[in-house]
């Protein structure tokens, strides 16, 4: 039987990186160092930040677990970068991950094959603020077009307040879009392969699941199963499974979806490379269907072969 060390040879976990994620990416990539370890798996935990080609020809790679979040790790560049090397890795390609990390464009690309997403418009300097409230509502979520884990972010009932968003999310990128605010709850459900993960429910007492609610806080809460129907499950689970092959993801990722007041699913994002921590939702996912973390890994590099 072959080993998983020959099988897989040098691997090589791409962590930490320069965007406003790196805390995050170092406890994924420590954590996903740590399962390749305990499998037997040659690997080493690499912190890029800038000179990436140059660093990464310092080791003879058979192929990389990308473990970086946000611009610069999971926007395609990375992704690019090693379709030129010809080293082989984990998630999506260029093009995928590209469309996954701009909320705009992908949201344009739901709008045109009709799945369900809110309303929503760019912003700039010049918009017309209260035209914009007149046309989606006083009840709008404003954010950074290229952002994750909800920085940048914050909700908008008046025109001022709308300006002020703005004005925030444009600190950390030029593209910024407002959406109507979905009133009702939040899932998140893991793509492995060609498989479905079983959705999770989150519950936060904050006013929305910000930063804060996602890393920091002990009062938010994680319900898998969902408490869904098994028909919910099933259409939740279609959903999910067409946004994530509408952006031609591969390999592994994360949909985010809400429901309106009237319970109705909406698409949020897609997550091309989600936390990896013990404690994060694909874990969580995985394990509910008797996947532990250190597999779980294992299946993702597969995807990678």
């Amino acid at each position: 039987m072959t080993s998983l060390a020959t099988k897989f040879g040098n691997v090589g976990v791409l962590y930490g990186g320069t965007s406003s994620e790196r805390e995050i990416s170092l406890l994924t990539g420590t954590a996903v160092h740590t399962a390749l370890c305990n499998l037997g798996i040659e690997a080493i935990a690499i912190d890029v930040k800038q000179d990436l080609i140059q660093t990464l020809a310092q080791y003879q790679l058979d192929r990389v677990f990308i473990a970086l979040h946000g611009p610069g790790g999971e926007d395609g560049t990375l992704q690019g970068a090693l379709e030129y090397l010809g080293i082989p890795y984990t998630g999506s390609g260029v093009m995928a991950s590209a469309l996954a990390m701009d909320k705009l464009r992908c949201k344009q690309i739901w709008k045109g094959m009709d799945l369900p997403t809110a309303d929503f418009v760019s912003l700039n300097k010049e918009s017309d603020w209260d035209e914009i409230i007149d046309v989606l509502g006083a009840n709008l979520v404003v954010k950074p077009a290229c952002e994750g884990s909800s920085l940048g972010m914050s909700l908008a009932e008046t025109p001022q307040q709308l300006r002020e968003a703005w004005e925030l999310a444009s600190k950390f990128d030029t593209n910024v879009i407002a959406e109507s605010r979905l009133q009702g709850q939040e899932y998140t459900v893991a793509v492995l392969g060609d498989r479905v993960l079983p959705s999770i429910r989150i519950h936060t007492s904050a006013i929305f699941y910000d930063y804060q609610a996602k890393y920091l806080s002990d009062k938010t809460q994680y319900f898998c199963p969902s408490g869904l129907s098994e028909a919910q499950e099933t259409e939740l689970h279609k959903l999910s499974i067409a946004a994530f092959k509408s952006l031609d993801c591969k390999g592994w990722g994360r949909v985010d979806v809400m429901t309106d007041a009237e319970g109705d699913f909406y698409l949020l994002e897609v997550n091309t490379v989600p936390g990896m921590t013990s404690h994060s939702l694909v874990p969580m996912a995985a394990k509910a269907v008797g996947l532990e973390f250190d597999d779980l890994v294992c299946a993702i590099l597969q995807e990678s072969v």
